[in-house]
């Protein structure tokens, strides 16, 4: 377990259980922030530099599997052309409802059906490094994107996923909404609690010391309420991530982003 980890046991059992939380509820669209905005000068510093920025290497990655052939003789670059073009936009609409599997996906599950449908090539296993690659070079192409969540179809997703961030849990008792919403911008282990927009995803954490997705922090999180952790892309998850992004609707991309 990291100091931090640990830290933030500790410092919710000792701090929030023993205090009364007030219920402010969802935080208004005009004051919503992203986790960028509550970031030091350094750490913005770092993340605005692409050639500062630790995920940059990831995003590289990524270009060149982008462009690597499969077993079928195919890439991803076959179909999609110019990712500046093709794929502009496309992270900022994920999770989406695919029609096929009657189902909501996110993109990374998008990526490995693509390998799988079209390409005739093994899916990656989550949070690999490839993976992530992909995903961090894909998502690149949407930073400054409005974050876009407006599909009919995703709205029982996102109604599970509300319930989920509502929903106390765990050992002590707590839920995502009491950290974010009610208590947002306070410090907790030294560190300000973010809104929980994911405007970054993936990003590379200071604390990993290596990019992860947002399917990792929120196992993170409900390791820190001492709960089961949801397995990853297990519905939980993919609800999870449909409702954060429709809370974060209308705020701009800025993947693969750096977080303390």
């Amino acid at each position: 377990m990291t100091e931090i980890a640990f830290a933030f046991r500790c410092v919710l059992s000792s701090v929030l259980i023993g205090t009364t939380l007030a219920a402010a509820g969802e935080i208004p669209m005009s004051e919503r922030r992203s986790g960028y905005d509550m970031m030091s000068a350094d750490t913005k510093a770092m993340q605005d530099d692409d050639t500062a920025n630790p995920a940059s290497l990831w995003v590289l990655e990524g270009e060149t599997l982008w462009s690597t052939k499969t077993t079928n003789n195919k890439s991803c670059a076959d179909c999609h052309g110019d990712t500046a073009q093709s794929m502009k936009g496309i992270a900022a609409r994920y999770p989406a409802f695919d029609t096929k599997l009657n189902k909501p996906i996110d993109l990374g599950q998008r990526i490995n059906l693509c390998r799988a449908e079209h390409q005739n090539a093994t899916p990656f296993a989550p949070e690999s490094r490839e993976l992530l690659a992909l995903t961090a070079f894909v998502a690149r192409q949407s930073r400054g994107s409005p974050i876009v969540q407006d599909d009919p179809k995703m709205q029982p997703a996102i109604a599970a996923g509300r319930a989920l961030f509502e929903q106390r849990l765990g050992q002590l008792n707590l839920s995502c909404a009491q950290c974010h919403d009610d208590n947002w911008g306070k410090q907790l282990a030294g560190s300000t609690i973010p809104q929980a927009h994911p405007t970054g995803y993936p990003i590379y954490r200071l604390e990993w010391q290596s990019l992860g997705s947002l399917q990792r922090r929120l196992r993170n999180c409900l390791f820190g309420q001492r709960t089961e952790l949801y397995a990853f892309d297990a519905p939980e998850m993919i609800a999870l991530e449909a409702f954060l992004m429709w809370r974060a609707r209308g705020m701009p991309m800025d993947a693969p982003g750096v977080r303390p």
